[in-house]
């Protein structure tokens, strides 16, 4: 005798909008907080549009683009802002791979080291900026007793002197956010079966030929993502540089997202910060879109 299956009901109109349901909120948050002022300023970049009146204000077309363009301080400020993530990303990718391959090694106590270097990652930026404004104080400072007790006769201002105050940000920076890329290499690192260094040390592998020959490589995608992050972040700064420095000495250390802060809130020139801030979000698209491909090209070759 035949059996026959019980065929599941079918799904209700409720259950059909569950899920669309569900994201609503997020849409809603999306749309309203991150598309809806992109969209405004892409439009107020058309306009003379400030805070000192209602409305867009009066057409400009083409001329916010050609002022900013033509605009020595924009130039300075893209460049601060380009050399310091030159200055970060380098150390924050290297030393978090190194510190990872180190922590990888001990089997036990591996969660320390997580919440030892992650720690300083939740602290909130003006934690971070005020301490190391103690920190790199004039005469009375800890880096000014450091320099002093290694033979320095006179250590500079650090973060007084247009020469030491975005290295000295970046110092800080480092410190403050290396704890983040260290628990994704960690994370990485632990996704690399172990047969594979057993496989390497059977083939005559010493550990650094294994590092380099076997574990960098199969960290490859981790350090793209890395990489971009940590670009995209460090081409967003702000805070601690705002806290720290002002963008100052001689604005040495204004990166263009406070040119942006200076131009819209505190002149009111809302048409030429949008300018600014759509300039910078190419500049930020750019770049990453030349890493993605420059990765994927090494990928294919290897």
């Amino acid at each position: 005798m035949a059996t026959t299956t019980a065929l599941p009901p079918p799904s209700s109109r409720g259950d059909r909008w569950a899920g669309p349901g569900m994201l609503l909120p997020f849409a809603l948050f999306y749309l309203v907080f991150l598309v809806g002022p992109l969209v405004y300023a892409v439009v107020a970049g058309f306009f003379e549009t400030s805070l000192l009146k209602s409305g867009l204000g009066d057409f400009a077309g083409w001329s916010n683009y050609a002022s900013v363009l033509g605009d020595s301080e924009f130039w300075r400020t893209l460049r601060n802002t380009l050399w310091f993530t030159v200055l970060t990303t380098v150390p924050l990718v290297l030393l978090s791979l190194v510190l990872a391959l180190l922590a990888d090694r001990f089997m036990r106590g591996r969660w320390f080291f997580r919440f030892a270097f992650f720690a300083p990652f939740v602290l909130p930026s003006a934690v971070v900026s005020l301490l190391f404004m103690f920190i790199y104080a004039d005469q009375v400072g800890l880096a000014q007793s450091v320099a002093t007790s290694l033979g320095v006769d006179s250590p500079p201002s650090w973060l007084g002197d247009p020469d030491w105050a975005m290295v000295s940000i970046t110092v800080a920076t480092v410190w403050w956010t290396i704890g983040f890329n260290f628990v994704l290499y960690l994370a990485g690192l632990q996704e690399v079966p172990r047969e594979v260094h057993e496989a390497a040390a059977v083939d005559g592998a010493g550990p650094w030929q294994r590092i380099r020959l076997v574990v960098v490589p199969m960290l490859g995608r981790t350090t793209t993502l890395v990489t971009v992050l940590q670009v995209i972040a460090s081409l967003k700064v702000f805070d601690q540089i705002y806290m720290m420095t002002g963008g100052g000495p001689d604005g040495s250390t204004r990166p263009s997202l406070q040119l942006i802060y200076d131009t819209g809130f505190v002149e009111g020139r809302v048409g030429y910060a949008s300018t600014v801030s759509l300039l910078l979000f190419v500049v930020i698209l750019f770049v990453s879109l030349v890493w993605f491909a420059l990765v994927r090209r090494a990928e294919k070759e290897n």
